[in-house]
This record gives C-alpha cells, structure tokens and sequence, in this order.
C-alpha cells in the first residue's frame, strides 16, 4: 500500500519532470531564444548610441594586448543604427536555424566561432583599427552550417545547407576582401574558418574520433 508521503514525493518527481516551458530545438521555442539574443544587442545598440558609441572602444582591436578582450566584446558592439539592423535578419534567423540543433550546438559552435574566429582576426585584422559587429559570428554559424553537410554527409542536414544557401547565400560575398570600406571583411573570413573548424570538430567523417560536447563544455 503507498503511503501518502510517498504519493506526494510521486506527484512532485512527475511535476519536476515536466517538459520546460521552452523548447529550445522545436521550431517556436528557438526562435524565441534567438529574438531574445537579438534584443540583448538592441539593447547594448540603444545604451552604445546614446553615449555616442563610446563603448566602441572596447571592440577588437588587432594585435593590442588591450583590444584582445574584444574577441569577447565584439559581436555586441556595432557602429552605427544602419550596422545593427543589416546585422539583425541574418543573426536572428541563421541561430535559429543552427538553434534547431539544441542549445548545447548552439553554445559549442557559438563559443568555437566567437573566440576562435576573434583570436584569429585579432591576428591578421588590420592595424590601427577597432572591430565591432556580429557579423564575424554571423559568416561562423554559417560556415558550420555548411560545413555540417559536408562532414556529416546527411540528408537533414544538405538540405539545411541548401536552403540556407538559398535564404543568405549572398552573404559570401562579404568573404571577399573590400578596397576603401570600413567593413572587415577578415573577421567574416575568420568567423566563416572557425565555423569550418566547428563543423569538421563535432562532424567527423566515419572513422574518425567525433567530438565529445560533453567534455568540451566541462
């Protein structure tokens, strides 16, 4: 016969192990996680310009031992009104589409993409120069996502790529390098090669050693 404690620590386990409010990976869940990330950039947007964008200054800034903690800073810095809306369809929807793989994805490639790519474009960035922008973490989700279908060979996930190609294909042309532009087209290039490295790191090909989320986030 169940007691009544028992009953009650029942109900409450079944309670606590209820479905979360929020599915990250269903389709509504994820898109309002990634609206929510966009509205933490606004916000920044909105605070940057009202001090007339003095928070620029703790952008990337190439090879300067005090611009590297903008490889952190970056993605949520932007020059100008204009920089931050053509930044926010492409961030919005392509995290989604790399959301729809879980949070833990999404956290892996997102933290693969932002340090690797910004340590690398703190490398080869140009001089003299203060970056800020999500675009170099934009062109890495990107380049996991297509790099996903590549290693991983999946259906799923070439017909992912295919119709992200299709949606946002003409961001690649911001890989190629730009005369007279206050665009960096290296931290997209950066971004987009880091993105790679995800892509080949979590999606190895069969009989190579595939990537263990768990420990890398331990």
């Amino acid at each position: 016969m169940t007691s009544p404690f028992r009953r009650a620590l029942t109900r409450r386990d079944g309670a606590s192990g209820a479905s979360p409010p929020i599915d990250p990976s269903s389709w509504g869940g994820a898109i309002i996680i990634m609206a929510f990330v966009g509205a933490v950039l606004w916000t920044v947007q909105l605070v940057n310009a009202a001090d007339n964008y003095q928070l620029d200054r703790f952008g990337l800034a190439p090879r300067e031992a005090s611009g590297l903690w903008g490889v952190l800073t970056e993605p949520f810095l932007h020059a100008s009104y204009g920089h931050m809306l053509s930044n926010t369809v492409p961030l919005v929807l392509i995290g989604w589409v790399l959301m729809l793989s879980g949070i833990r994805t999404w956290l892996i490639v997102t933290a693969i993409v932002v340090v690797g790519g910004g340590v690398l474009t703190w490398l080869v960035g140009p001089s003299n120069t203060v970056i800020v922008g999500a675009s170099g973490m934009i062109f890495g989700w990107l380049g996991y996502l297509l790099a996903r279908a590549y290693f991983s060979r999946e259906l799923k996930w070439i017909v992912v790529a295919v119709l992200v190609l299709l949606f946002f294909g003409t961001l690649l042309f911001g890989l190629f390098p730009t005369l007279h532009s206050n665009v960096s087209w290296q931290a997209h290039v950066c971004g987009f090669v880091a993105g790679i490295g995800a892509g080949a790191l979590l999606h190895p090909r069969r009989g190579e050693t595939r990537f263990s989320g768990r420990s890398a986030v331990s």
